[in-house]
């Protein structure tokens, strides 16, 4: 949101930008308001924007606000999707697409996702529903989302003058005009991230990270990994006793790869998903 925020500022106040700018760009700062008000991932109504796209024109909150953001995106050429870790996630900073089964589109968005420059590019797949990539991916706009951190390394970020930044150096505001310069949008070199690592997962399901781990029973969360760690098929990841101690239950990883989300959060209820391993390879 600080991102959007930032790049609406720059493009009122630097008249060079306005200049230079071809084409319309769209900026939404906050899409969920409701749950935005809330601090949490759902709205007033408990539904998940991001599980309820396109929604309904006369439905709940969460749902008139899908309708009208797959409105906008409809206009659209091109999308981006900025997303964190929230509360109690944090992503290892990451640009992923849909494996869409257009071979053009496909192309399009891998290509964003890989000059937005973030550390890893992760291309899932393109089944899932209810999200803001699934209607680009029926309206056939190529798309991308970015997630990145979560609430308490952005408060760090924050304390150490992250926003706002008149040289456009944070990574999203780099992303954003990297995907714009690419799109020809703007004039300028792209900034280039070295040993970026890239990832495409044709499986059914993948890219759902609420799924993925998950807790196999309540109780206080102790981590032994950390982001972005390289780890081993069988590893563990993490233990979780009851508050009342007792018996501490293991969590293991369930493929080689790399660690790119976790949760930051010690209280895990069951089924909670507790971390993402995502096999890589680099890119030159």
């Amino acid at each position: 949101m600080l991102a959007v925020g930032e790049l609406i500022r720059s493009f009122d106040s630097d008249d060079r930008l306005k200049r230079e700018l071809r084409g319309t760009l769209t900026l939404i700062p906050v899409v969920n308001r409701s749950a935005y008000r809330a601090g949490r991932r759902v709205g007033d109504d408990g539904r998940d924007l991001a599980r309820t796209c396109p929604g309904r024109q006369d439905g709940t909150v969460t749902e008139r606000v899908a309708d009208a953001l797959s409105r906008q995106i409809a206009e659209a050429d091109f999308y981006i999707d900025l997303h964190s870790g929230g509360t109690e996630l944090c992503v290892l900073p990451l640009a992923g697409y849909m494996l869409h089964a257009n071979a053009a589109i496909l192309q399009q968005q891998r290509k964003m996702a890989c000059v937005f420059g973030l550390p890893v590019v992760w291309g899932t797949s393109a089944e899932l529903q209810g999200r803001s990539l699934s209607v680009a991916r029926d309206a056939g706009i190529p798309a991308i989302y970015v997630e990145y951190l979560g609430a308490h390394r952005e408060l760090s970020e924050l304390s150490n003058g992250a926003f706002p930044s008149t040289d456009h150096d944070h990574p999203l505001l780099v992303g954003c005009l990297n995907v714009m310069r690419h799109l020809e949008m703007l004039p300028g070199a792209i900034q280039a991230c070295e040993g970026q690592q890239v990832a495409e997962d044709w499986r059914s399901g993948s890219g759902h990270m609420q799924v993925s781990h998950p807790a196999p029973t309540g109780g206080f969360l102790t981590l032994h990994v950390k982001l972005g760690q390289r780890v081993s098929c069988g590893e563990l990841l993490a233990e979780i006793e009851s508050l009342l101690g007792g018996e501490k239950h293991t969590v293991v990883a369930e493929q080689d790869g790399i660690v790119v989300v976790l949760r930051e959060y010690p209280r895990i209820n069951e089924g909670d998903s507790l971390a993402v391993v995502v096999e890589t390879g680099e890119r030159s």
